[in-house]
């Protein structure tokens, strides 16, 4: 599974990087995490508005921080 975390490497980008660390960790789950900060890349997935989740080249969230409950709820882990 590849994830990619769409923004300018702000602080929420590196807040939802956290979280979703953690729930790699208590999952064991076998997983990339990829940021993604050219605007160029940003707007070739449709993107519009940062902050983006990208799941296996699928957009899952925009515009969000998500919590470790609603990464896991995305992550078909709960």
């Amino acid at each position: 599974m590849v994830i990619k975390i769409l923004g300018t490497g702000c602080g929420k980008c590196e807040k939802l990087e956290k979280n979703l660390r953690k729930v790699l960790k208590e999952s064991a789950l076998d997983a990339s995490i990829e940021n993604i900060e050219a605007l160029k890349e940003i707007v070739r997935y449709g993107v519009m508005t940062t902050l983006a989740l990208v799941v296996d080249e699928k957009v899952v969230s925009v515009g969000k921080v998500l919590s470790a409950k609603e990464l896991k709820q995305i992550l078909n882990l709960s």
